[in-house]
Formats: C-alpha cells, structure tokens, sequence
C-alpha cells in the first residue's frame, strides 16, 4: 500500500504529461500481479465499493476528534482526505502495512457492519500518505491528474509495439486485476479476447474545432461531411449472440456502463447483430424534445409503463460499427455511412432511425447552417441541435479524441451578467483558493430589488484569473456560513461575472425558478457595477423561446 500511496502522492504534483505516464509505467512494471492490477483499477476508476461511502470515515473521524475542529480544518485544508489523514490520532499497535490487493478486497467484501472497525484498524496501520491513499479510494475521488487514458497509456508503454488503442480496444471485457492484460502487454501471453456476444467498442471522439488554429483555412470542406449535434446522450447499441445462438442486445453509455436496465423500451428495438453509435433521445409525438425532458428518464431506480409512455426513449444513429460478424471501424466514415444508412433502412423500427447530414458547399454556408438549423435541415428538431459535427470522409472509427478526424463546433452558448454572492474554496490543488462561485440576478421582490442565485461554477478562469478572484473574496466577505463566504454584492459594489452556459432548466432548488446547463465563468467584468447586472426576465425569456 505504502507504494501506491507514494505513487499517487507523486502523480498529484507532477505537471507534465510525459513524467505522469513514466512514473505509472515504472511502478507497474516494478510490482507484482495482482497489486499493480489493482491500482490500474484505482486509477481508471473501475472500483466500486457497495459499503464504503464517505459518511463512514467522516463518522469515525468525528468520534475521535472534536466535529468543530474538524470542520474547521476541513475547511482550512480544502480536501476531506487531506484533513482526516492529517488528523487521524493513530493507535500504533502493529507493523504490518496491509497491501493494496488486501485493502481493496476488504472493501468489497466485508460487511456493513464490520467495515468501520476494519477501515480505522488500516488508518492506525498506515502513515499519514497512506492513510491519505486509502480514504482517496473510498470517497472515490483520486484527482492525482491521471486520466484512464493516460493510465493505458503507461500500460501499452510496458510492451512492443502496442499502442494505447490497442489497450482501449480489449479494456471493457476485463476486471480487476488484470492479469491477461499485462501478460499479453509484456508479451507473456495471448490477447485478451471477451466472451460478451455483445461487448462495448471504445468510442471516437472529436476536438473542439474553436480549438483548432486558422481552421477555416487550414480544414478543406471538401474532405468533410457534416451532420447534426443532438442534444442528449451519447450510446452505443450492441447485440450479438452467444455460443448457444440467443439473440444478447445490450446499450451502454459513452463511458462503457451498461444502462440497458433503465431502457427496457429500448431493447427490443435492438433486435439486429451489431454495434451502432448514436444518441439517446426522447421522440414524442415525431419531435425530439429537449435535454431536460430527457432527464425524466436519467438514473430513475424504477422504470413504469408509464414513465416509457410518457418519455419514449429513441437512437438517433450517427455510425455503424459492426455489421453482423464484420468490424466496419476500420472502413472510411463515407463508406460507412452508406453501410448505416442501408442497415437502418432495413431495420426498419421506429425507434432508431438516421442523424441526417447537413449539405454545404463552403464553410460559409455550414456557418449559416448552425446558426439557424430550423432552416439548415434541422425542421422541427432544431431546437435540439447542440451544434455540428464535421467529420473527414476518410477517417476511420479509432478509440479517443484523435486529431484532425473528427470536430465538434457547439452552437455559440448563452451568456448572462450575472452578480458573484458566495464562494467556497476548492479540491485538490485548488483547496487553498476560493474556486467555487455562486451567483445571481435581480429580481424585484416584496422589498425592493433582490438578488436571486441561478446557477454555480468552477471553471473557465486561467491560475491568473483564479488568483485575482481570491483575492476579491477574501477583500470583500461580509458574512459566514461554514466553509461558504458571502461576499458584498450591494447595487454599486461587488463583482459582476459574465457567464456562458448551455441552457436552461426549471428548478424546484433555487429560488429563482431556473437552473443552468453547464455554466463556466467567461468573463470577469470588472467595468460593470453590479446594479447593471441582468435581470431574472432576461432568462425567463430564454427559457420561453425554448420552448
């Protein structure tokens, strides 16, 4: 365990992408099966933990220290791990550090009722770094700046000529610990190969094309297609059939977690052998409907008749990837799409059907095509259309965000003025900051003009930025209310913050009847006083034009 702690303690403060891969790469090619199996698990988050859940180690903390003095460090510290590792008063009582394999195992295995002694007895066993690791696992939050990407990564680098696509493509048929795998990587053994008839292909994904220097002239738009960007969840739906010749449909989501329980609607409709990439819609009444009334469908533990009569789900397909027994990924898109289009035509069910292509001679004409899809092809679903996807016809079908591919370019998002009334520090590195920030609009109330909160965000500021609202925090608090700081936001003081967002939602939770879609800070204004600040009619109207 001691080894992994120190391992994730140095992924935490080391910047570069390279040294991150290096540093995985030498602690897997160092320790032994199953150990490094299991912290490959961790990393790439593909633990679960049935009992293990934060209030555990937050109760045990609270038995042995003051819960005001706790708060009070959490609040100081930033990161709830941090603290309770910090301030864990240890019972040293043995020398023996349990092991990774052990811990993780323990986790899973015993039962609610033991498992808080069984964690404090790990806590008294490890060192403050240690003890850190091991409540990272159980809140389930590493933020060591090491994705599941980057981790394969420095699995494939253990072997010859393997790439990360390679890892990516066998990944979603293993478990922990993975032994197949590094044998197969360190040449010690076959490739893995999964027994699910219908298994879960990696998906591609594309770069944002505002990301892209001079695109308009560096991109040709006659070496790309152009289709629809809906506004719902990306899935991809398998189905094959196992050695005894049952039909086994499955759908999954974009991270590979099997969701075919939360549609059964759905299922049926995949009654064909393959794999399609598309999106998950609701289609009432020949309409798609907006990424809220989806929602209603979204992490629901009981599935009625009448909520699929009420939100029948729909595929929207964009790719076809496996065609019976053939794998189509490695085809060019335009050949691919033909196969698609031929395959839904066949299918011939209502419940999936075909993402239609946008025409366009030159990018000005695809540039006219987003701003008004009603009349860019997108008919009655335009206001479902997130933006555009353009997609080079010779490209294949490859795992991860390859570049110059595939592009996304979202339609221009919604911005609002809107007034900075709290803060709250951060995680992790940003623990020391105040990151977090809610903020509102005026609305007239029974006593005058008041500010109603609308939405919160912790991102879309540069370390510069960042610093410079910390700053203004720390200046400007009036008032208190546990790690939350109220900051002055009177008519003629305070801080006004430009804030982009998707959209927009009714919300029971906030009193100003609205909540945001993905808001981010995109501008500090600190030339506009806060009585300038936009109003709750402002969104109110956005929300009515969408209907």
């Amino acid at each position: 365990m001691n080894r992994f702690a120190a391992l994730l303690d140095r992924l935490a403060y080391e910047p570069r992408r390279n040294a991150k891969i290096r540093l995985m790469a030498d602690y897997f090619r160092e320790t032994e099966d199953p150990e490094r199996g299991y912290a490959l698990a961790a990393i790439t988050g593909a633990l679960t933990f049935r009992h293990a859940k934060p209030n555990v180690i937050r109760t045990l903390i609270e038995e042995r220290t003051d819960p005001y003095l706790f708060d009070l460090s959490r609040d100081f510290v930033g990161d709830t791990a941090e603290t309770i590792a910090l301030m864990w008063p240890a019972e040293r009582g043995s020398n023996y550090v349990p092991a990774l394999g052990e811990i993780i195992l323990g986790l899973q295995e015993t039962s609610k009722l033991d498992l808080p002694g069984q964690i404090a007895r790990w806590l008294d066993a490890l060192d403050e770094t240690g003890r850190w690791a091991l409540l990272k696992l159980i809140t389930g939050a590493l933020r060591i700046g090491a994705s599941a990407r980057l981790a394969k990564t420095a699995v494939a680098s253990l072997g010859e000529n393997i790439q990360p696509d390679d890892v990516e493509l066998v990944w979603h048929g293993l478990e922990p610990p993975y032994e197949t795998l590094f044998a197969w990587v360190e040449g010690r053994g076959p490739r893995p190969e999964t027994e699910n008839p219908a298994p879960f292909r990696p998906p591609m994904l594309a770069t944002a094309i505002e990301d892209t220097a001079n695109w308009r002239e560096a991109l040709d738009p006659a070496d790309f297609t152009a289709e629809w960007k809906w506004d719902g969840i990306r899935v991809q739906a398998a189905s094959g059939r196992d050695p005894e010749g049952t039909l086994s449909a499955r759908l999954y989501s974009r991270t590979g977690e099997d969701v075919s329980g939360a549609f059964p609607d759905l299922l049926g409709a995949i009654d064909f052998e393959g794999a399609i990439d598309g999106e998950l819609l609701i289609l009432k009444e020949g309409r798609v409907q907006s990424f809220n009334v989806l929602q209603q469908r979204l992490n629901r533990k009981a599935i009625t008749p009448k909520l699929m009569a009420d939100y029948p789900a729909h595929i929207r397909a964009y790719d076809l990837l496996v065609e019976g027994e053939e794998d189509l990924r490695g085809l060019p898109f335009a050949e691919r799409r033909i196969r698609l289009e031929n395959f839904i035509r066949r299918l011939g069910n209502p419940r999936i059907d075909l993402s239609p292509q946008v025409k366009f001679a030159d990018w000005n004409e695809l540039t006219a095509a987003r701003a008004d899809p009603a009349t860019g092809g997108a008919g009655v679903d335009a206001d479902a259309v997130e933006g555009l996807m353009l997609k080079r016809k010779d490209a294949p079908y490859v795992p991860g965000r390859p570049k110059g591919l595939w592009f996304k370019w979202k339609r221009d998002p919604f911005n609002v003025d809107a007034v900075l009334m709290y803060a709250q520090r951060g995680s992790g590195k940003r623990s020391s900051f105040y990151s977090d920030y809610t903020f509102g609009v005026w609305r007239s109330g029974d006593e005058g003009e008041e500010l109603v909160p609308v939405g919160k965000a912790y991102f879309g500021f540069t370390d510069e930025e960042l610093a410079e609202l910390d700053r203004f925090v720390r200046k400007n608090t009036i008032n208190r209310f546990g790690p939350v700081r109220e900051v002055t936001h009177e008519p003629d003081t305070g801080l006004v913050l430009e804030v982009a967002f998707e959209g927009l939602n009714r919300s029971t939770r906030h009193r100003s009847g609205v909540a945001m879609r993905f808001p981010r800070i995109s501008r500090i204004r600190w030339d506009k006083p806060p009585k300038e600040a936009d109003r709750i009619e402002h969104l109110e109207a956005l929300l009515r034009e969408a209907g």
